[in-house]
């Protein structure tokens, strides 16, 4: 197991008191638990606070644009498999701005961990109501509240049925760690939606407001069961469940594809003949 000094350890941007400075942490617990190296690990951002991360861990990282963190990730995993890709970014990048890559992904079960920074409102960009703020939040730019349904991403992953969908709360940051140390070790896409208050935007969904609803989900639930896991992912409001959710067993994205058995397409000859084969259809 890794020391997470590994890690590095970085001044951040983020307000004192903001839930990602307890995920950063469960983060490299769980990175090194896994005995994961800077040089195999790949960290990939959006735009905005959550997805800062990857400029306060010491690994590879590419920071896109907003919303746009999964292509990347997609791109860089199926070049080079040897990679593990970890998507770091915020319920507004994921589930707004990037939400057509958001499905896309879960269609495909690509190969990587996306960890979502769920703190129900836009950060960065000073407090706009984002896809899974409640009905009825008021904002600067919603004065008269919200009067959209709240965005059910757990749902929707689970009916996609892939490799694993769970629920963390930046407020339990050892259970935090010990879900994105699941996360880390599954074959296809792993879902962490985590609870992160926003101190300075958010003064409903605080960190005393999850304490009061959020429960561990016992050995009584069965996360293969598709009915009881669709359930449990669309319960939100007065009691709100935290652990794994789902476990898929669909095929990975990059199982389809021979070639990356081989390791990474930067290690490989090209097939001259194969590739004449596809050029002489164009002539």
């Amino acid at each position: 197991m890794l020391d997470i000094a590994t890690y590095g350890e970085f001044e951040t941007a983020w307000c004192p008191g903001c839930g990602n400075h307890n995920l950063l942490k469960a983060m490299k617990k769980a990175l090194a638990a896994r005995d994961l190296a800077p040089k195999d690990l790949l960290l990939v951002g959006g735009i905005g606070q959550a997805a800062k991360t990857p400029q306060y861990l010491k690994a590879n990282a590419f920071c896109g644009l907003h919303g746009r963190s999964l292509p990347a990730a997609t791109g860089a995993r199926l070049a080079n498999p040897r990679l593990k890709v970890v998507v770091n970014s915020g319920d507004g990048c994921h589930y707004g701005e990037g939400g057509n890559h958001f499905l896309a992904a879960l269609r495909r079960n690509i190969d990587l961990t996306v960890i979502v920074h769920d703190n129900q409102v836009y950060g960065l960009t000073k407090g706009q109501a984002s896809p899974t703020s409640l009905e009825g939040f008021v904002t600067k730019t919603q004065p008269e509240g919200v009067w959209a349904a709240p965005f059910q991403p757990l749902a929707v992953a689970v009916l996609h049925r892939v490799s694993l969908v769970a629920r963390g709360f930046t407020g339990e940051p050892d259970h935090l760690a010990g879900l994105l140390e699941q996360a880390l070790a599954v074959e296809g896409l792993a879902l962490v939606d985590v609870l992160q208050p926003c101190v300075s935007f958010n003064k409903i969904n605080t960190f005393k407001w999850y304490q009061e609803r959020v429960y561990h989900l016992d050995a009584g639930h069965d996360p293969t069961d598709f009915a009881a896991a669709l359930a449990k992912a669309q319960e939100f409001g007065q009691r709100i469940p935290l652990g794994v959710i789902w476990r898929g067993d669909r095929a990975p994205y990059s199982s389809h594809f021979p070639p990356l058995a081989a390791g990474p397409l930067y290690d490989q000859e090209v097939d001259r003949a194969a590739l004449e084969h596809v050029l002489e259809k164009y002539f």
